[in-house]
Formats: structure tokens, sequence, C-alpha cells
């Protein structure tokens, strides 16, 4: 279920690489979008593309690298996990795009980092993606894990200006 940009001839299912987790330093109560197949995702409970993580509720510390398909496929994710408002989520870096921008303004933490080159169904590591990633922080448990893993790239806190 965690999708990047499609490989030629391949698949669209993409798994995380565990140095994230690792830097991250922390165990997630749920991961929201978890691939059919078991992975190294830190976590004690999965929902997975049969459970459809949209439609459940979620709870606890969540961990959310959600699938990346057609147009709009983000913002629904992105919408629910800000709502629910403690974990960590994972999406391209794509600056322009307005669901980008929107999750900017909701986000407590931002940590983008270079081109992640995510792990195939059948175990090896794929190409280097088009653009970089971006790890984003619901709460301050999360922002927290993404100031531990600051060596993955560049923090950013966002900065709101009152009307």
């Amino acid at each position: 279920m965690s999708h990047w940009e499609a490989a030629q001839g391949a698949t669209y299912e993409w798994y995380t690489p565990a140095y994230i987790f690792d830097a991250l330093g922390e165990r997630f109560d749920l991961d929201v979008a978890h691939p059919q197949r078991d992975t190294h995702v830190p976590a004690r409970q999965f929902f997975t593309v049969t459970d459809d993580g949209l439609r459940c509720n979620w709870r606890g510390f969540v961990w959310m690298n959600p699938p990346f398909g057609g147009r709009g496929s983000l913002r629904p994710w992105l919408t629910k996990f800000f709502q629910h408002g403690n974990g960590i989520a994972l999406t391209p870096d794509r600056t322009s795009a307005d669901w980008f921008q929107e999750t900017w303004e909701r986000c407590d933490l931002a940590l983008f980092m270079p081109k992640v080159r995510f792990i195939r169904p059948d175990g090896s590591t794929g190409n280097q993606p088009s653009n970089g990633t971006c790890l984003w922080a619901a709460g301050e448990r999360a922002a927290d894990a993404l100031r531990r893993a600051h060596s993955l790239g560049i923090l950013a806190k966002p900065e709101r200006i009152a009307a």
C-alpha cells in the first residue's frame, strides 16, 4: 500500500527503508496504510488495503506512508492524518502542489529528505525517484522524532503569521 512513482513495467508498491525508522527511534501504535505483506514497520497494529485505513478509526501514534496513486489521492489521507493529529506521515516533496502547501500549514514540523530509494516488494532497492521525500509531524512526539532524525535531511518549521 505504500506507493511511489511507478517503475516502468513494475509495481506501484514501494516500502519505506528501515534506516528511516531507525533514525526516528519510535514504535508506532498503528500503520494506517500497511502493505499486504509483512515489512519492518515498527508498529503494533496495521491496516492494509483490505481494511481500508481511510474508513477505519485511528488511535494512538500513527505511521502513514499512504498510496501515492493518481492526482488527488494524497489529500484524503492527509486530511484524516491531521484530523487525528498524532503521528508521522511520509509524502513526496512536491512543494508546488496545493496539497503540499496545505500540509505545510497544518504540520508541526517537516523533515525534507533527499531522494529516498524505496524497497520493492521482492526486497530489492528501487532506483532513485524523481523527487525528494518529506516527513510530516503532527503533535509534539512526532516533532521530537523528526528532530532525532535530523541527519536525514533538513528540518523546517512553518511560520504562522497572525492575520
